[in-house]
């Protein structure tokens, strides 16, 4: 037996007896299903420091069963702003679902790394959705192992910043001198950097309106694939 301290996400709540509540959490060392008992009561402890799109600090302890006990959390940030938007609020939720199916696979921290920066990012960054999901399903991708150049082209040959690409869903990788190649270097450089850097720094890089559309269709091929 043991007490569990750690900062968690909470991907999914479901209503159980007549006044607990199971709760799926996302930790720095991974995912976690416990017991909350008598949040739903009106002066429950527990209650404002569990809810979607939160982190929190919580204690859990871990018995005989599976499932933990959740014995105290506090609130540590409310990413509010997401629930007074319709598009932040399917986003945000889409993000949990993610996480919850992935790591049922794959054991990772950075999957609570790059949920925490996404949920922030969302609060207080609410214009920038889209660069924000092109972020995100990138190193969601990166995370789960699904594999794609951004270095060698289809022919196996390295990215000229004189050429312009299409990006080839069958070969995970950019197919040079096609009729609709949109991808140029710049479009690159802005995936590059997005895989290998914060979320906050992304979200300060000027001018990327109009590459956009382009890198957000490849992120969104990559997690078809």
């Amino acid at each position: 037996m043991r007490d569990q301290k750690a900062k968690a996400i909470v991907l999914r709540r479901t209503n159980y007896g007549e006044a607990d509540r199971i709760l799926q959490l996302l930790t720095e060392e991974g995912k976690v299903s416990v017991l909350a008992k008598s949040v739903r009561k009106e002066r429950s402890r527990l209650a404002g420091s569990i809810e979607l799109f939160s982190l929190s600090e919580v204690t859990i302890h871990h018995g005989k069963s599976e499932l933990g006990i959740l014995t105290s959390a506090r609130l540590i940030e409310f990413y509010g702003t997401i629930c007074s938007d319709l598009d932040l609020m399917e986003f945000a939720g889409s993000c949990l679902r993610d996480v919850s199916r992935r790591t049922e696979h794959i054991d990772s921290p950075e999957f609570f790394d790059i949920l925490a920066q996404t949920l922030k990012a969302l609060s207080n960054n609410s214009k920038q959705i889209d660069l924000i999901r092109t972020w995100w399903l990138l190193n969601l991708s990166r995370i789960s192992g699904e594999d794609a150049n951004f270095h060698i082209d289809t022919k196996g040959d390295k990215l000229s910043p004189d050429q312009t690409y299409a990006w080839n869903s069958a070969e995970s990788s950019l197919e040079p001198n096609s009729a609709n190649g949109r991808i140029t270097v710049n479009h690159i450089k802005l995936i590059r950097l997005m895989l290998s850097a914060p979320l906050k720094l992304i979200l300060k890089i000027q001018n990327t309106t109009h590459l956009i559309d382009d890198t957000l269709y490849i992120a969104k091929c990559i997690n078809q694939s």
